[in-house]
């Protein structure tokens, strides 16, 4: 298997030379820059993996070149970038996100951290297209395929979707790798939902990047249901830090992270086409 390749564009040459050391010894091919006109050079020289990038260069500012590295550098347009920063204004964050950085340190950091989070959005990235990068279930046209055969089902079928709501606040909070804990976690207890209440030939994909949908015989479908709303009820506040505990009270009062779900069966109406059956999903939606 190829050696992962990242950029690592940072101007400290004492953390850079850390950073590029720890990643080699954990089988990456890293290249450096201190520069950013030496960056663009090897973004239009090399294929990169991921592009680790410090908002603060001697000659260019990282949003600056991180624009750049999308619109002008045709080989990058969509490899995965992580600021590395000291700043910590939210405002520069959302500017980060909104040129399509996938996550953003601060300094001081965990070497260990910034490995994992290195290794996940990789993983992420050369993933198909039809599954999703953070919890391996199955999304777009193979869902539609399911959705419209139902279409002509004579069979008690039902259909779930299930949401978590608020997902975006909390990512925003915690960042990225905390909130794709909480889609694997939520996506774990669905898993096992199915597998006390379902059937073999049950469904579990996505029917949004972060809305799930379950395919099942009508008579579970309350039953897996239930077992979903009393698990991440039971488990809502372990999803944020032990620091915030004290806000996790406050934030699940406000429904965030609360379970948002509807279900439609064979019974509800005729459906001419897999947008008619979504739209209803989105219709009877409601917070648990």
């Amino acid at each position: 298997m190829e050696q992962p390749v990242i950029l690592l564009v940072e101007d400290d040459l004492d953390l850079s030379e850390m950073v590029s050391s720890y990643f080699r010894v954990q089988n990456y091919d890293v290249m450096t820059a201190a520069w950013a006109e030496e960056a663009l050079k090897i973004a239009n020289d090399s294929p990169l993996d991921l592009i680790i990038l410090d908002v603060r260069l001697p000659d260019m500012n990282g949003f600056d070149l991180c624009r750049k590295l999308r619109t002008d550098v045709r080989k990058t347009e969509n490899t995965p970038i992580i600021f590395l920063t000291e700043k910590r204004d939210r405002g520069d964050k959302l500017q980060g996100l909104e040129l399509g950085v996938v996550d953003y340190i601060t300094k001081p950091f965990d070497i260990q951290e910034l490995r994992l989070r290195v290794r996940n959005i990789i993983n992420r990235a050369n993933r198909p297209a039809t599954i999703n990068p953070v919890t391996d279930l199955a999304e777009g046209d193979i869902v539609e395929e399911k959705l419209a055969k139902l279409l002509s089902d004579p069979t008690d079928w039902a259909v779930l979707q299930l949401s978590i709501s608020k997902l975006s606040e909390f990512r925003e909070h915690y960042g990225f790798v905390a909130a794709d804990d909480v889609l694997r976690a939520v996506t774990l207890m669905m898993k096992n939902a199915l597998k006390e209440h379902g059937d073999t030939g049950d469904f579990l994909g996505h029917i949004g990047h972060e809305d799930f949908v379950i395919i099942t015989h009508k008579n579970n479908a309350k039953a897996i249901l239930d077992r979903i709303e009393r698990r991440i009820h039971q488990s809502r506040e372990y999803f944020y830090p032990i620091k915030d505990r004290s806000k996790a009270q406050k934030a699940m009062r406000e429904n965030q992270l609360a379970l948002s779900s509807a279900i439609i069966n064979h019974d509800s109406g005729a459906f001419d086409s897999v947008s008619n059956l979504k739209d209803a999903l989105e219709g009877a939606l409601q917070v648990e």
